[in-house]
Formats: structure tokens, C-alpha cells, sequence
């Protein structure tokens, strides 16, 4: 592979840190990390970040961090979030990046399986529940808070100052660990929900990382790489962010800037007009939305030539053979009213926007497509690090995430499971051997849980989940089992199966108990009749109060939005059940789907 000239070769690169602090030294002066201060984006230059990472470095062997090691980092999007990953695998340790939007028993489940015994944190408030955590943790943790320290609540725990631990590192050099890093050695611990509902930390090395990387770079080099822009704006703690918002960027030598918020994402994207943005299918179903309602505002000719746009944009993609030369007139005309200025609400210089995480709807990628903004549809996992396929920029098939990307292998088994083998398979998933041996079999081959198979390109075509894991659109794996169990603990609920694969939030199917129906309808003077009482607004308000609570318990991804009553129990007699009393999620969803759907209107 010929290496641009700002990237560096993935293939020959030996650890994450020592990627890092080669580009540095190549792009010393070089805008790299921008961020908002006082509402304006303002950068820091590779070297900057390279003297940070290297004092945080310092300052946690000050403290006794050592190699292997884990410490847990709580942050949103940001330069510091960035510091502290490197600095932590720069010495050997092993970062851990949870989600902003833990609650504490997340947290706490976290510090104990792990054994972290530090935790950085950005904010006072976000310190919170993670100190809430580190009260009831295994081992004695200590929290360096970035913002404010002074302001986060210390009660029986050891509440530090980020900035002390930088400047008892100020002044150091690149650490001498890095020169020992090795491509097998484990980089980072990355926590994905299990079927059982508890988090699990997949093992990535610095090797799984760096073959995304190297995969991910072939895959887009066709576009040209030269002066890259990122816009970060998943979760870090995502796999598919940490790899292709924030490593990637740097193989690729390329500026990342922070997107503020998701209600700022529109302004953020005007501000720092990136080249290459990767996103949940969520976020193109809210701009599609967003793009859809502004339309109605405008005038009707303006309406009447964004619809043509589309329709010849969807012909043009789906049976381009049909294109008339009245067609491809009005579409070449098109492309300078419509099209261009669609694709300036994504800044105007996008070479590429990539949904991964989730199953992207294809009506949803046909529309964006059709407008000229381009959007490639991939797929991996976790386990994966995360990157398994993708389609090329040059052939995009919509209904398929594509082929697999260099350094993948992937076969279809027996009964239809997609398996892939490679550099980039996990290395298993921490203090869960058995587990790991059913994830990946004696030849080394990833079992993803997906079923699927090969078009006629070798493009991969899934068609369903093996394994029982809500995926919504955010690209976040949601355990139905645990939200289940929680719900059916109120005493006004016997029953439940949530749904929300593809979509944005939770909702659910509720039977109510028994006893509940019948005391209801006992003080309301009604007949105890669930199918009856489905459809009754102040009993359904009743159950409400009982999802409410159940909520309370819950993550927020996890939260049960909304819901629709059933008017008859689910049985073994009318297939809901299994013999061994096992919700059947299919039967469920195939006899709610319409009502269920009409949840997201």
C-alpha cells in the first residue's frame, strides 16, 4: 500500500502510543485537537497534546500506576479524554473509557471487574455517581477530577486535582515503556453489554486497534488523503469512535474537533466543515427528519425541486439504466440548486460519512445518497475492535454493509452465522475465559452472533441476530433480558418484552398482573377485564407510575419511553412462550409490530 504522505503505515506500527508520538514529532507545530473555549473553537497542536500526554504519563507512575494496570476514564468528548488514554497506554497501563451516562451501580460494576484503582473524570457533576461508585468499590479508589475539583463531593473518598497529576509529570519525556510496546500487549478494556445484562470488558490490543486502522485507511484512499477534519461526536468510550474518531485521525495525520452536543451537531458540522465524520444510524435519521422539516417551511417551487432532486436521485442510484437524457439534464441542474446545498449543511467538504454501530434503514441511506452527500454503511463489533466491512466509497450497495476490509477474513457457518478471523479479533473478554471460548473457536474465528450472507460481490448481507442483544440506533447493546426482569419486579406488571432494535429508544409490550387488573378495577368500578382495560387511559396511566419507577433503575439508554398494553397474557397455549417459560421475542414482535412501531411516530 502506498502511505499519504501525513498518514503512517498501520501494518508496521508496533503500539498506539508509539503511532502517536512519531505523527507528533512529524507534525510538531500542526493544529491538531480543537475544542470549544468561551464558544470558540480553539486548537491545540501536535506537540502541545504530545507534552500533555507525556506529563500525564509521568504523573501516573507517580502515583504508581504500573503496566497493566487499569484506570477508568469518565469524559465526554474532549482534549483531556485524549491525554489521559494516551498517557495511561503510553506507560503500559490499560484504559478503560466508560460512558458519561453511566449511573453509579454501572460504575460500580465496572471498578470491581475491572480492579481499577483510578478513576479520571471530567466534570463535578459527572463525579458524582462515580463517587457514589468508589464508596461502595472492592478496592480504594482514587477520582482526578479535570473541572473544578474543589466543587466535586468528597465524602469518604480520595478526590484529587487532574492538574496536580500533570504538573508532577511537567517536563517529561516520550516514557521509556513506549519503546517496549508490543502489537499483542493490552491497550484498553472496552465494557459491552452481555446477554445477561452485565457489562463485559472486551480486550483490545494495541494490534486489534491499529489493523482497524489499517483496514479503514485502504478502505478510503481511493478518495485521496491529504489535510483531513474528523468531527468527534460518539462517545469515546464507543469502540467505533475510539478507533475512527480518534485513532484513525491520527495514523491519518489528521485535525479532530469535539462536537460540543447533539442539539449543536448542525452548527459544530458548519463550524468545522469535516472531511470525514463517523456516525450512529440515529444521527442520520434525526438530520433526514430535521432536513424534512425545514422543507415544509419553504417555498412551494423550492418543495417542488427538492422532491425531483430526490426522485432522480433514487433512480439514478436504484436503476441508473433508466435514466433518460431529460433525466440526467434536469439531475445535472438539480445538483447545483438542491443537492449542493444539502450537502453544505454538512459543512460542504465531506468525502465521507460512515454509519456504524446499528443497521442503518435503507430508506434512511437512500435519502442521503439521493442527495448527493456520501454516507457508507459498515459493520463490526466490539469484539472486532470494531471494524469488520464496509462498502467502498466507489460501489456502494445500501441493503449490504459491504465487503470485509483489508486483514479480514469472513466465512458464513453452518447455520448461517457470520464468522471473521484476523488481527483484529479481540483477545477476549476480561475474567470470562468460558466466555470468550464461545466467542471465538479454536481456529481463531470471531463468532459475531449475526446471520447473514455473500452477494454475488462478496459484500455481506445480514439478515438477522443470532444472539437475543437489542442494538438501537444510537449503535448501543441493550440486554431485553435484565430490563425485563426489572420491569416484571413492579408489582403491577407480570409480564414484558422491550423492543427497540434500530431505533432510538425503548418501548414495550406490558401484560399487567392479575391482582393489579383485578384491585384497579375494584376501586375504578369497572370490570376486571384485561382486554378491556388495554385500552382504558387512566388505567394505562396507572401502569405508567409502575414503568416510572421501574426507570429509575435503569440506565438511560435503557429506559422504557413508552409502551402498549396486551389484552391477553403471554402462554405457552398461544406460542408467546416456551415450554421452559422463555418470552418468544419473535412471536411477541411479529403480533405488537404495528403497535409497537406506532410508538415512534
Amino acid at each position: 500500500m502506498s502511505t499519504p504522505s501525513k498518514a503512517v503505515d498501520t501494518s508496521k506500527v508496533t503500539s498506539l502510543p508509539a503511532m502517536f508520538f512519531a505523527q507528533a514529532e512529524r507534525h510538531q507545530d500542526r493544529n491538531f485537537l480543537w475544542s470549544k473555549v468561551e464558544g470558540v473553537y480553539t486548537p491545540l497542536s501536535w506537540g502541545v497534546v504530545a507534552q500533555q500526554v507525556k506529563a500525564a504519563a509521568a504523573g501516573f507512575k507517580s502515583i504508581g500506576v504500573k503496566h497493566g494496570d487499569r484506570v477508568i476514564i469518565v469524559s465526554e468528548n474532549r482534549p483531556d479524554f485524549f491525554i489521559a488514554d494516551l498517557a495511561i497506554m503510553s506507560i503500559g497501563a490499560v484504559a478503560v473509557p466508560t460512558y458519561t451516562t453511566n449511573t453509579a451501580n454501572n460504575h460500580l460494576h465496572i471498578m470491581n471487574d475491572s480492579g481499577a484503582r483510578i478513576v479520571v473524570v471530567s466534570t463535578p457533576q459527572l463525579a458524582r455517581h462515580v463517587v457514589a461508585a468508589a464508596i461502595e468499590a472492592d478496592n480504594k479508589v482514587a477520582i482526578y477530577v479535570v473541572d473544578q475539583p474543589e466543587k466535586a463531593i468528597k465524602a469518604d473518598v480520595d478526590v484529587r486535582s487532574w492538574s496536580d497529576l500533570l504538573n508532577a509529570g511537567k517536563g517529561a519525556g516520550v516514557p521509556a515503556e513506549v519503546a517496549n510496546l508490543k502489537r499483542e500487549d493490552l491497550s484498553c478494556l472496552i465494557y459491552t453489554s452481555g446477554t445477561g445484562g452485565l457489562p463485559k470488558g472486551v480486550m483490545l490490543s494495541h494490534g486489534n486497534i491499529l489493523a482497524n486502522c489499517f483496514g479503514a485507511t485502504v478502505l478510503v484512499k481511493t478518495l485521496g488523503i491529504e489535510d483531513e477534519v474528523f468531527l468527534s461526536f460518539l462517545p469515546l468510550s464507543h469502540s467505533y469512535e475510539h478507533m475512527g474518531g480518534q485513532f484513525l485521525p491520527i495514523s491519518l495525520g489528521a485535525e479532530i474537533y469535539y462536537a460540543e452536543r447533539v442539539e449543536t451537531l448542525s452548527a459544530n458540522l458548519l463550524e468545522c466543515r469535516p472531511t470525514f465524520m463517523t456516525a450512529v444510524p440515529r444521527l442520520y435519521e434525526s438530520m433526514r427528519m430535521r432536513i424534512l422539516q425545514n422543507l415544509k417551511r419553504q417555498k412551494p417551487i423550492e418543495q417542488k425541486l427538492f422532491n425531483l432532486a430526490l426522485d432522480l436521485g433514487i433512480k439514478k442510484y436504484e436503476t441508473p439504466t433508466a435514466m433518460t437524457l431529460w433525466d440526467k439534464v434536469q439531475d445535472f441542474v438539480l445538483e447545483r440548486l438542491v443537492r449542493r446545498k444539502v450537502q453544505q449543511r454538512f459543512g460542504g467538504r465531506l468525502k465521507a460519512m460512515v454509519s456504524g454501530g446499528a443497521p442503518l434503514n435503507y430508506d434512511v441511506g437512500l435519502f442521503f445518497i439521493a442527495l448527493g452527500v456520501p454516507l457508507l454503511q459498515g459493520y463490526g463489533q466490539t469484539e472486532a475492535a470494531p471494524l469488520i466491512s464496509a462498502n467502498p466509497p466507489l460501489k456502494v450497495k445500501l441493503k449490504t454493509v459491504g465487503p470485509p476490509v483489508a486483514g479480514v477474513e469472513a466465512k458464513i457457518g453452518p447455520d448461517g452465522e457470520i464468522l471473521v478471523r484476523g488481527e483484529m479479533v479481540m483477545k477476549g473478554y476480561w475474567n470470562d475465559p468460558d466466555t470468550t471460548m464461545l466467542a471465538i473457536d479454536p481456529d481463531g474465528w470471531l463468532h459475531t452472533g449475526d446471520i447473514g450472507h455473500f452477494d454475488e460481490d462478496g459484500y455481506i448481507e445480514i439478515t438477522d441476530r443470532k444472539k437475543d442483544i437489542i442494538v438501537n440506533s444510537g449503535g448501543d447493546n441493550i440486554a431485553p433480558q435484565r430490563l425485563q426482569g426489572i420491569l416484571c419486579l413492579e408489582e403491577a406488571v407480570a409480564q414484558a418484552m422491550v423492543y427497540g432494535d434500530k431505533r432510538p429508544y425503548i418501548t414495550a409490550v406490558i401484560v399487567p398482573s392479575e391482582t393489579f387488573v383485578k384491585a384497579w378495577a375494584e376501586q375504578a368500578n369497572v370490570p376486571a377485564d384485561l382486554a378491556a382495560l388495554a385500552t382504558n387511559t387512566e388505567f394505562k396511566s396507572a401502569i405508567s407510575k409502575a414503568i416510572e419507577r421501574a426507570n429509575t433503575q435503569l440506565g438511560t439508554i435503557e429506559k422504557v419511553r413508552k409502551f402498549v398494553l396486551a389484552p391477553q397474557p403471554f402462554t405457552v397455549e398461544n406460542g408467546q412462550m416456551t415450554p421452559t417459560l422463555k418470552v418468544r421475542r419473535h412471536t411477541i414482535v411479529r403480533e405488537y409490530k404495528d403497535a409497537l412501531e406506532a410508538l415512534y411516530n
